[in-house]
């Protein structure tokens, strides 16, 4: 037994150090859009394609929870993004129409890419919808909304497992807290199960992301009222779910994403809490071998009164990570990195 946690010891030493020597370059960054056809945007997600193609969406309109917001879409190829084009909107008949929320673009192995969104007045009050492309996002299907209990993923990507199974991140937010929870599929995402997290937790808790870890273990991290990031992790490929416990990553209650690397580090892209500043203004990346112990590697904004937030990750099939994310509500931003060194 002792020598086992020697082993262990030097094992973690070891992982400590490269993380350390390894060295993340910025190797690009840009505004998606030159000349943005509305005023606010907000909530970005991301897509890795055929042929290297990125595509992108996010809600825009005139500020957030207004009537005209769209769901609106750009596609990065041969190292130009394409025109914002709007993809999804709320309307609901001739003098009914509601905002848009928080899409999330999707590939089923083998399958459609699938966009879903929110549809509604408020975070209270909203409803899933989806849509679906057999071409990669140059046309989409009509909207379909989920069914009743199902709101389809909140922020941030599903993954999906070696089974075939899908784990879609959710989470509702009422007066009576805030619960996060995942929505699993094992049909190919037509049908939906509904999952909760610590339902008798005191953390009001949403948006959570899912990391993917060699012994089969999952952890969901999640934005919270409470200053930190939260986690919880599930040993029976999220089927059920453990309790949640803050990380030492300090967070304003704002979005974060996070996502497993080929290599096994767990990385997540989130708003440091900064006292005495926009706590919006500073964004960062920090990686883990564990999902306990983070340390960052790059800070991707740091202002004073500008919004950077509510963050996108993936990573491409050339090994770089790819992040999108809000740019003080004018445009997103685009980030690719790439590591350097004992990754």
């Amino acid at each position: 037994m002792k020598t086992n946690s020697i082993a262990l010891f030097l094992m973690l030493g070891l992982l400590v150090s490269g993380l350390a020597q390894t060295v993340w370059n910025k190797t690009t960054e840009e505004l998606i859009m030159s000349e943005p056809p509305f005023k606010q945007c907000h909530a970005s997600t991301l897509i890795e394609l055929g042929s290297g193609k990125i595509l992108a969406a996010w809600f825009g309109g005139s500020r957030e929870g207004a009537k005209d917001v769209e769901i609106w879409s750009s596609a990065l190829s041969r190292g130009k993004w394409s025109k914002p084009v709007s993809v999804a909107n709320g309307i609901a008949g001739e003098r009914l129409r509601y905002p848009t929320w928080n899409p999330v673009l999707f590939k089923e192995k083998g399958g459609a890419l699938y966009l879903y969104y929110k549809v509604g007045p408020s975070p209270r009050e909203w409803h899933g919808m989806v849509k679906s492309s057999s071409d990669n996002g140059k046309t989409w299907s009509a909207p379909k909304r989920l069914p009743d209990g199902i709101l389809g993923p909140i922020k941030n990507k599903p993954v999906q497992l070696p089974d075939g199974s899908i784990l879609s991140p959710s989470s509702t937010e009422s007066r009576r807290g805030w619960r996060a929870h995942i929505e699993r599929s094992t049909d190919g995402g037509r049908t939906w199960s509904f999952v909760p997290i610590d339902t008798a937790a005191a953390w009001d808790v949403i948006q959570p992301s899912i990391l993917r870890f060699s012994d089969g273990r999952l952890q969901v991290l999640c934005r919270s009222k409470q200053g930190y990031v939260m986690q919880a992790s599930s040993l029976d490929h999220g089927k059920t779910w453990g309790q949640l416990s803050p990380l030492s990553l300090a967070n304003p209650n704002s979005g974060t994403d996070a996502v497993t690397l080929r290599n096994g580090l767990q990385l997540i892209v989130y708003n440091p809490k900064a006292s005495g500043r926009n706590d919006r203004g500073k964004l960062c990346v920090a990686v883990s071998s564990d999902g306990t112990n983070w340390s960052d590697i790059a800070t991707l904004e740091n202002g004073n009164e500008e919004e950077f937030s509510y963050p996108a990750v993936i990573q491409g099939r050339d090994g770089r990570v790819h992040i999108s994310y809000t740019f003080d509500r004018k445009n997103i931003k685009y980030v690719t990195l790439e590591a350097k060194g004992n990754d």
